[in-house]
């Protein structure tokens, strides 16, 4: 094994990075307690002053789900220049995957459908966006522009118009959208019941793609770490050359959140791997436990969550203990899901090691 810096180590039999799935992991940790303690918190719970601080930061945890996740879809492909059109199959049907459990995690049931009829109320029900489908979209034109440009200039070019252009046309999209399907207006934003359209919300995943394609020559550790604190600050440093607009389509929001959400990636890139090691278990099922967690605190269908049983009446040490509990219950069962499908796809199955770097995926033969 090659020491490569002070806080990660790479082998040559994983092309995993803990930077990576421990941001991944504070990100799914942070949207789990803040989905239980929304659901769960009584009145007087949520003007305690420690939980008001808990809702700023939680503004960041989408955010940053999407900014790592095109992180790791641009690291993943590594130096080799067919990269991108080899594994196009591969991420056509993650695409997929993320697409169908986004919509059936909205799925109302049949006596909702029935009772709404054929109507644009129903089909927005049906077809809300949310985060997985965006990730989903942006994952599936993300794959196909990579692999039609050329590795060394289109590539980051793309990416970089993407991650402002999205933004930037989002109150323009939302516009245009008005008197459109239901299922458009929910991809664009102007449906009502959209909570991560693409515009702009897929404007962080291409922000997280550029900026790997932007520091992947750099060593890990120190050097990449503290470059993504320097381009993070320097993010926020110009969101404050204008005037904060926190509206649901502005581009200085998405500006914004890149910004700390850089700086984030920036810290976890510098923290010991000892403690970005105790994240990324959760970092490596972030998909399983965001689709396992949200039908028991909200519900699924007909069938009640959390939100309604329980309801808006706990202090913040029960709610705290059933979101822990909440967490571990779906990791184990996650962790369970993963091993019995190994166990049945044992030629797909592979370790994986905590001992990588937010570069290792650079230094990786495979595409």
């Amino acid at each position: 094994m090659k020491r490569l810096g002070p806080s990660f180590t790479f082998q040559q039999q994983s092309n995993r990075h803990p930077g990576l799935d421990g941001a991944r992991g504070l990100a799914v940790l942070a949207m789990v307690l803040g989905h239980t303690l929304d659901a769960l918190l009584s009145p007087e719970a949520r003007l305690n002053p420690w939980v008001q601080h808990y809702w700023s930061f939680r503004g960041i945890t989408a955010p940053l789900f999407l900014l790592v996740s095109g992180w790791a879809v641009v690291a993943a492909l590594g130096t080799k220049p067919n990269a991108a059109r080899d594994s196009l199959g591969r991420r056509v049907r993650r695409s997929l995957l993320l697409l169908f459990l986004g919509y059936v995690l909205h799925w109302p049931g049949w006596p909702a459908v029935h009772d709404m009829g054929w109507s644009d109320a129903m089909l927005s029900r049906v077809f809300a966006f949310d985060a997985l489908q965006c990730i989903g979209f942006a994952l599936l034109v993300g794959s196909v522009l990579l692999a039609l440009v050329p590795a060394r200039g289109g590539r980051p070019l793309v990416l970089f118009t993407l991650a402002v252009a999205v933004p930037l046309a989002s109150a323009t999209m939302w516009r245009l959208g008005v008197g459109l399907p239901a299922p458009v207006q929910q991809f664009l934003g102007s449906g009502e019941g959209s909570r991560f359209p693409f515009f702009p919300w897929a404007g962080f995943f291409f922000a997280g793609a550029f900026a790997a394609y932007a520091l992947h020559l750099l060593k890990p550790g120190w050097p990449q770490g503290l470059a993504l604190l320097a381009l993070g600050a320097g993010v926020l440093g110009l969101t404050q050359l204008t005037v904060a607009d926190w509206g649901p389509a502005s581009a200085w929001m998405v500006a914004y959140r890149v910004g700390q959400g850089l700086m984030v990636l920036g810290v976890v890139n510098l923290a010991p791997v000892r403690l970005s090691g105790l994240l990324a278990p959760l970092g490596r099922l972030s998909l399983w436990l965001y689709v396992l967690h949200l039908p028991v605190v909200y519900g699924w269908a007909d069938i009640a969550g959390l939100a309604s049983r329980v309801g808006p009446t706990l202090g913040i040490p029960a709610a705290l203990g059933v979101g822990l509990g909440l967490l571990l219950v779906c990791a184990g069962v996650a962790r369970l899901g993963r091993w019995l499908t190994d166990q049945a796809r044992p030629w797909r199955s592979g370790s994986t090691t905590l001992k990588a770097n937010l570069s290792s995926a650079r230094m990786s033969p495979r595409g």
